[in-house]
């Protein structure tokens, strides 16, 4: 051939693998998605082939080979002794005889040794099997042979009967067909900003590695789909025949885990896929969420969802729990969400905090208790305010709308822990006896707190329960958790503390606050996300301190009906001396200006002393104001010299009131 015809072949050749090229590629990526069905056929088939293979060896050959000899040799000598046998009962009728009894015990023992030599040959032949390829060949030509045969004893010369030999034929190309497309490389499409982790996870992850190495690890009858790479990370489908579901795959992931070669440290999630039978497995090589620190910005979010790139917002009105062990980021999690509860004139935040770490950042936007007894009155404060709410609450409105007379009040926890070991017998003076003697009683926290939980929600009362061990008894009461429906989890340090902050089932589902990184990611489980990682965002110290202060809720100055932020000064007293009416014999006589309506608790004790209350159950009829409170401003204003006990009067005003004689 001359070269002008060699150069137009070839380029004819060239045009025509370019006009087939999307063909092919099409073809290739059918072939591609089929491959993986096929891939347990041709891993079974090649590791039986492989069995077989390896039992072939010359040692066994001669073992087949002996005992084919010995098993033609029984059979020949049960022959011999057969036909004896027949000849002597012939020559003789008398079974007794010795001839025939001689004979008969020869035959019996020459058929049992040819049994045992029967026996001895398949040993041999499982020891020395043959190739899977001529078993294979043997079972097709089993039912070839009578299809081709039926096919031509059915067919005429006008109609010809071709479907038996095409069953036949079918079942042929099939077997072929399978063990050659499982046998097919499939590479998956790994993108080129891949990290070396990935490509690795990726090689594993493969159909054909998969199904190849699954028996090893006690995952036969598992098989994966070629993994993709999403935002998050890895992910693929995985097949479960057999009795495999998802969760004795989910008890199986450290076998999985250890199939990939994957990190300790990697987080992963097995959950249901689309369909019945099938699992999905998701890696978490990346983050949606932005690398480094997040900075909070007023209004902005709790955080940034690693999976989906979302922001995470808590919307205000949930009880909720909030856990994570020390150094998980708890505090820093919750500043977004108390900025929001603390901020307008439509909420107010109290914090509960006995560590006196939390709650000093911000007492210039809250109510801060940090002592037993400040928290058991902060209690009974709050239990009722929500008493009065519940009875104000209109006829057919479940939910109070807050106000700026009765805003949304945040109640928080932090630490729930010390709250249950400190709060629970703490001695309170509760009132006076005739004489002055305080009256003590030993109050619990925790009741009125399980009562703010349970009902604080219509009356736009709602408790966030922080603490830093989330087991009950110990950091969580089991009732005030059971009202909590809205849970905030970070790092805990075992599976038991994320079962109590996510629920008993709730692992198998995916939440495994056990495994998350520190700090600063957190899961949230409010009824409609997916257990999806948030990166929450950081508000440091500074900018708590420097946050604008707010009007601090105090139950006595929402009931006087003046802001609490904005106290107004005592009413002071002076004397005044009626110069008409003085004279030597005549004292001056004291005159009180009318005071100013009280606008604090000291105040309005005062005043209630000046009207005529001696006792402390007086001052609280006349006030309003509860028993608690009423004792701890008695006792300041005693120290202060402002009222004083009279042993026969009770309690009066004292030196320190500016209460003077002429």
């Amino acid at each position: 051939m001359n070269k002008p015809n060699l150069a137009r072949l070839t380029a004819m050749r060239d045009a025509t693998a370019v006009k087939l090229a999307p063909l092919t590629a099409e073809v290739n990526r059918e072939l591609d998605a089929a491959a993986w069905l096929c891939a347990p056929v041709a891993a079974r088939w090649d590791a039986e082939a492989d069995r077989r293979m390896q039992l072939r060896t010359p040692e066994n050959l001669k073992a087949l080979m002996k005992a084919q000899r010995e098993h033609t040799s029984a059979r020949a000598t049960a022959s011999v002794a057969r036909s004896q046998r027949a000849a002597a009962k012939k020559a003789s009728k008398n079974p007794w005889g010795a001839a025939r009894r001689s004979a008969a015990v020869a035959d019996r023992a020459a058929h049992s040794h040819r049994k045992e030599a029967r026996v001895s040959l398949q040993a041999a032949k499982r020891s020395y099997p043959s190739t899977l390829t001529a078993t294979a060949v043997r079972a097709h030509t089993v039912h070839v042979l009578p299809a081709g045969v039926a096919s031509w004893a059915l067919s005429t010369p006008v109609d010809w009967a071709l479907w038996p030999a095409s069953v036949s034929a079918g079942l042929v190309a099939a077997n072929v067909l399978a063990v050659k497309l499982g046998r097919r490389k499939v590479t998956a499409s790994v993108p080129d900003d891949a990290s070396a982790e990935e490509r690795a996870l990726m090689e594993r992850l493969d159909p054909s590695y998969w199904v190849q190495h699954a028996e090893a690890r006690g995952l036969a009858g598992t098989v994966t789909t070629p993994p993709a790479i999403r935002r998050d990370g890895i992910e693929c489908e995985i097949r479960l025949d057999g009795k495999w579901t998802v969760k004795a795959l989910r008890a199986a992931a450290d076998s999985v885990r250890a199939l990939l070669g994957a990190r300790t440290e990697l987080p992963m999630l097995i959950a249901h896929a689309s369909r019945g039978g099938w699992a999905v497995l998701r890696l978490r090589t990346r983050s949606a969420a932005p690398d480094g620190i997040i900075p909070w910005v007023p209004g902005g979010p709790l955080g940034i969802d690693m999976v989906t790139g979302d922001e995470v917002r808590v919307p205000l009105g949930l009880r909720m729990l909030i856990a994570g062990t020390s150094g998980a980021g708890k505090s820093t999690a919750s500043r977004p969400l108390l900025f929001e509860a603390s901020e307008g004139p439509l909420h107010v935040l109290v914090i509960i905090d006995l560590k006196k770490v939390e709650g000093r950042l911000w007492d210039h936007r809250a109510r801060v208790a940090s002592k037993p007894v400040d928290v058991v009155e902060l209690v009974q404060e709050l239990t009722a305010e929500l008493d009065e709410r519940l009875d104000q609450l209109p006829k057919g409105q479940a939910t109070l709308v807050p106000t700026a007379e009765r805003p949304r009040i945040t109640i928080v926890v932090d630490e729930g822990a010390e709250v249950m070991s400190h709060c629970q017998k703490v001695e309170v003076v509760v009132g006076y006896t005739e004489k002055g003697a305080e009256i003590t009683e030993k109050l619990n926290a925790l009741e009125g707190l399980d009562t703010l939980a349970r009902m604080g929600r219509a009356a736009c009362m709602d408790l966030w329960w922080m603490t830093q061990s989330p087991t009950y008894g110990d950091g969580v009461p089991r009732q005030i958790a059971k009202q909590l429906s809205t849970r905030l989890g970070l790092a805990v340090e075992s599976p038991t503390e994320a079962r109590v902050v996510f629920g008993e089932s709730a692992q198998e589902k995916g939440w495994k606050a056990d495994e998350l990184p520190m700090p600063g990611v957190a899961m949230l489980r409010d009824g409609k996300r997916s257990p999806d990682p948030v990166k929450v965002v950081l508000m440091d110290d500074p900018q708590v301190i420097a946050l604008p202060a707010q009007p601090i809720w105090s139950r006595g100055a929402t009931a006087a009906g003046v802001p609490a932020a904005q106290p107004a000064e005592r009413p002071a007293l002076r004397l005044v001396k009626d110069e008409a009416a003085v004279t030597e014999s005549a004292p001056a006589a004291v005159v009180q200006t009318a005071p100013a309506e009280p606008v604090s608790n000291r105040d309005r004790v005062l005043a209630a002393v000046r009207d005529g209350a001696r006792t402390g159950r007086d001052i609280t009829d006349r006030t309003g104001i509860n028993k608690g409170t009423v004792s701890k401003a008695v006792k300041s204003l005693i120290e202060t010299g402002e009222l004083v006990k009279d042993a026969d009067h009770g309690l009066v005003l004292g030196g320190g009131a500016e209460e003077v004689s002429a």
